[in-house]
This record gives structure tokens, C-alpha cells and sequence, in this order.
């Protein structure tokens, strides 16, 4: 009974309950509770959000908003929101990342593929050729080369083309100019590109391969035989002279059973060797006395050769302007003219050689002189700081391009060897002057150069003990010497 009076109070009371509530959803305007996107989207702006609101909104009819009512915006994230936005925008970023890798190919993959939709026309330029005879002979117009010219210094190379070279032509449809390249060497190349503003230049550049090399020989004959013999090439044996020429006349000095050792760059590329690269040391014995020098670049790129000991090799002053010659005259005050036959004083030296040797500057300088000189015919005159001056005649012809007023550098061809004015066969007259004086180029004391910087030291010689280490395992092969 007691408990049957329980269940009808508690029945009664629900019913109460239940008549005394409002209804919890309304048919016209509903206040639904949505889960707090807010802190999904993080940093998206609102018309972001809006435009989401709205979008569910038309997705769900039954789903409509007063058009006052506002998404309230959290004011306080938690901190394992903050984390879940990180990451999320973390993703988002990779993702972008990745999409951007991924044009960044395709676009590479389309210019290639255009690259290789292009006809592309190879020639070799012949002596005579000028950039309007390879258009024409590649189906190209007159317009097509005045647009390619308006590029000025940019296509100098196109504009002084050489005998021997290569330039390809791609063609679009065959007949529309896209692409043009003209190799300037075996690691440079200059590509002209059509692109929507026009014509545009770019120097494409491979990197050589650089591999060491060590040679050692001794003199038997000569200096370019034998020095050919133990595997150099023409340049690096003159390279060599240049170093060694401050120290050892190579026109007078040069004795059998002279010896030397180079260290030095083989430059290669697709694993073929394309030339020689600089000498990192070397070694030269004469006449008993052992000379070394190793190259060191410091950090503003300037190279030079310097003695173990961090002296220069270099003097103010070379002591041969051509190191690969022999005296034919002397400085000689009181010598008879070989063409005038009179008592004419020799104030210089003489250096034979064949025609076309190059004629290096024995000293840094500005070109005071360059042009005919009476009997000295095709001369050059350069200055030295002010006190000392340097003739170099009978030159065949000088450097292209050299003039009055430019400054050469020590050991930079200036000229070339030859017979001009009054000479009775190929040679250089080479003449030095102290404040106007005439000198004995052979004799005169020579200003020396500066040591290597202080700073540069401790790394000069730290770079230089392998090298010199590899020296002093070199052997040099003994020959049989000529005995006439």
C-alpha cells in the first residue's frame, strides 16, 4: 500500500513538472547549439566564417539565424587549442610547401619539354662570318638580327664572333627566333632567350672538375723540350718561367742538369681533361741552387707566389721580358750598329726569338708609348711609379686593343716578337731606365716586392706544408746529357 501511494504522489508530481515548462524548440526561430569552430579555424578571418555559417545554412534549412545575432568569438583559447592550432598550421604550411615544389618541377618540366619542341639549328662559325651571315644562312630575317643587336654589350660575343665556334639557333615552328646559344668555351656558354619583355642574355657557366698533377724533369736541351718531355703544356711551362724569372735568367742562366718540379691543376670535365689549371708549387734548380715558391690566394681573391718562408717571388721588376729566348746583344756603350756601321751605343738588350713570341711586361705599369718609333719600329714605352720606365721595339704587332694611358700588369703580353725599323732579323730591344737613365737591365738592382700580409701568414704556411711535403717526394728522373 505504501508503496503504491508513492508512485501516484511521484506521477502527480511529473505531470505538474511538465505542465509548467516551455517548449524547447521553437518552429520559427530556433536556437540550435553548434560545436565551437571557431577554435578549428584559429586565425581565418570572420567573412570566412560567415561564409561557412551561410553555406551550412543553405545546406540545412531548418537551420536559420536572426540576422542580428553574432558568432561570438572566443576571448581565450586553451593552451591544447594553441598546440592544435600549431599544428595545424604547421600542416597547411607543409602543404603549401610541397604544392610549391611540386610547380616549382612541373614548370622546369614544361620549359624542358618547350626546350625540346624547339628546332634547333647547330653552325660552326667560318673565317669572314658576321652574326647577319649565320642568321641568314639559319632562315633568320634582317628584323631578327636588329632585335638581337639592341641589346648592346650584353651580346658582345655574338658581335665579335671567332673561327671555330659553335652557336645553335632554336626555332619555334621554324621560323620563330626563341633561343639562341654560342659557346664562348668548354665551361661558358651564352644563351639568348625570347621571353615577354622581350630578349634576355644569360652566361651559363659549368664548374671544372680539378684534379692535381705532379711533374719532374731535367734540362737536357731546353727548357720547352724538356719541359714538354715531363708532361706540360707550352702555358705552364711559361707560367713556371715567370714565376722562377725574378730569381734565374732562363736566356742566360739556364744550364744541363737543371732540374724541376711543378705541382700543379688539370681542369676536366665529363671525366676528359680540358686544359691546365694554376701551378700550387714548384721547384727549380740551378746551377746547384734549389729555388721554391707556392701559390696563396688570400681572402680578397689576389693570388701570388711566395718562398717557403713568406717572402714574395715576385720582384718590382722581372729580369726577361721574353724568358724563353736567348741574347743575341748585349748592353754595350761602345758596340758598332749591325745596319749603320757606325759606333752607335747599345743601351738595351736584345732577345731572339721567333716571330709572333709573346713580349711580357717586366713590371707593373701605365703604356706612356705605343706606336713607330724611327728606328726602334713598332715600340711601347711603359711607366713605372714614376722613377722607372721599360722599351720594348721591333714588336710585329701589339696587343689588340692596348693603348696610351692603360695600365698592364707585371707579365701580361703586350706585344709580340718581331722585325720592325732598323733590325736585321726577329728579336725584342728591350731597354730600362732609372729616372730617365739608361740601365743594364741584367745588372741593375731590382726593388723587391712586398712579403705576405702578417695576417695571412700562419695560414700561408699551414696550406703550404703538403705541398711542399709532395715536393720533397718527387723525384726528379735522371737523363743522359748531350755531350758535344
Amino acid at each position: 500500500m505504501l508503496l503504491s501511494l508513492l508512485t501516484i504522489i511521484g506521477i502527480f508530481i511529473t505531470t505538474i513538472v511538465l505542465a509548467t515548462s516551455e517548449p524547447v524548440v521553437k518552429t520559427s526561430q530556433s536556437k540550435v547549439a553548434l560545436p565551437d569552430i571557431s577554435k578549428e579555424l584559429g586565425q581565418l578571418p570572420s567573412a570566412s566564417i560567415k561564409d561557412s555559417a551561410r553555406t551550412d545554412a543553405d545546406s540545412h534549412p531548418a537551420l536559420t539565424f536572426k540576422k542580428e545575432e553574432k558568432i561570438s568569438e572566443p576571448t581565450d583559447i586553451s593552451e591544447t587549442s594553441q598546440v592544435e592550432l600549431i599544428h595545424l598550421q604547421q600542416s597547411l604550411s607543409l602543404k603549401d610547401s610541397a604544392q610549391s615544389e611540386d610547380i616549382s618541377a612541373k614548370t622546369e618540366e614544361v620549359s624542358a619539354q618547350i626546350n625540346d619542341q624547339l628546332d634547333w639549328q647547330t653552325f660552326e662559325v667560318q673565317s669572314g662570318d658576321n652574326l647577319s651571315a649565320i642568321f641568314s644562312r639559319a632562315g633568320l630575317t634582317a628584323r631578327d638580327v636588329y632585335e638581337i643587336a639592341q641589346l648592346g654589350d650584353e651580346i658582345k660575343p655574338l658581335l665579335n664572333l671567332r673561327p671555330g665556334q659553335t652557336i645553335r639557333f632554336g626555332l619555334d615552328d621554324e621560323t620563330t627566333l626563341k633561343q639562341i646559344e654560342l659557346v664562348l668555351n668548354p665551361v661558358k656558354t651564352l644563351t639568348v632567350t625570347q621571353t615577354d619583355q622581350g630578349f634576355e642574355t644569360e652566361i651559363n657557366q659549368r664548374e671544372y672538375q680539378r684534379k692535381q698533377r705532379e711533374v719532374a724533369g731535367q734540362i737536357n736541351s731546353s727548357l720547352f723540350l724538356d719541359g714538354r718531355e715531363a708532361g706540360m703544356s707550352d702555358r705552364l711551362i711559361m707560367e713556371m718561367a715567370h714565376v722562377f724569372g725574378w730569381d734565374i735568367d732562363f736566356a742566360l742562366d739556364l744550364r744541363q742538369g737543371d732540374s724541376f718540379k711543378v705541382i700543379f691543376e688539370e681542369n676536366h670535365l665529363d671525366g676528359e681533361k680540358v686544359g691546365d689549371g694554376n701551378i700550387l708549387a714548384a721547384e727549380f734548380t740551378n746551377r746547384g741552387k734549389t729555388f721554391r715558391a707556392i701559390r696563396y690566394t688570400d681572402d680578397n681573391g689576389d693570388s701570388a707566389f711566395y718562398s717557403p718562408d713568406g717572402k714574395s717571388m715576385r720582384k718590382a721588376f722581372t729580369r726577361t721580358p721574353v724568358p724563353v729566348s736567348r741574347i743575341s746583344s748585349r748592353f754595350n756603350p761602345n758596340r758598332k750598329h749591325p745596319v749603320l756601321k757606325t759606333n752607335r751605343p747599345h743601351r738595351g738588350v736584345d732577345y731572339a726569338a721567333s716571330t709572333g713570341t709573346p713580349i711580357l711586361s717586366t713590371g707593373d705599369g701605365r703604356v706612356d708609348f705605343i706606336g713607330s718609333k724611327g728606328g726602334y719600329g713598332r715600340t711601347i714605352v711603359l711607366s713605372h711609379a714614376g722613377k722607372y720606365t721599360t722599351l720594348y721595339a721591333h714588336m710585329s704587332r701589339f696587343k689588340a686593343g692596348l693603348k696610351r694611358g692603360q695600365r698592364v700588369k707585371q707579365g701580361e703580353t703586350i706585344g709580340y716578337i718581331g722585325s720592325s725599323g732598323l733590325a736585321t732579323g726577329p728579336h725584342l730591344h728591350y731597354e730600362f731606365r732609372v729616372n730617365g737613365v739608361h740601365k743594364d737591365p741584367l745588372k741593375v738592382a731590382l726593388p723587391e716586392a712586398e712579403p705576405i700580409a702578417a695576417e695571412y701568414l700562419a695560414d700561408f704556411k699551414s696550406r703550404s706544408q703538403p705541398l711542399l711535403a709532395s715536393l720533397d717526394q718527387l723525384q726528379v728522373p735522371l737523363l743522359a746529357l748531350n755531350e758535344e
